[in-house]
């Protein structure tokens, strides 16, 4: 698996376990966290660096929209220290790149 399609993962885990959390929404996403999942998707896909990427907080091209960024960085501290009970594996994974 690649590094785009690794953050794809990431990033999806991130937002079920948000808007399952936060929107208490039990069966897939709300209409507001499945957008921003396609947003991350999109920009992941039409990312420049490809699978030379680095995390996107690191990268000198920021290509998120404003209120995006700030959703994905909301999602990121809420998520980011429950990935451990969700997924230890990918939270060691994700702690390693």
């Amino acid at each position: 698996m690649g590094r785009i399609e690794k953050e794809k993962k990431t990033i999806t885990l991130m937002i079920n376990i948000y808007c399952k959390k936060k929107h208490k929404h039990k069966d897939g996403l709300c209409e507001e966290c499945q957008e921003l999942l396609e947003y991350a998707h999109k920009r992941l896909d039409f990312c420049k660096f490809g699978e030379e990427k680095s995390f996107c907080s690191k990268c000198p091209i920021h290509c998120y929209k404003k209120d995006m960024k700030a959703k994905v960085k909301a999602v990121m501290k809420f998520s980011g220290p429950r990935l451990i009970i969700y997924s230890p594996i990918q939270f060691i994974k994700h702690i390693f790149e």
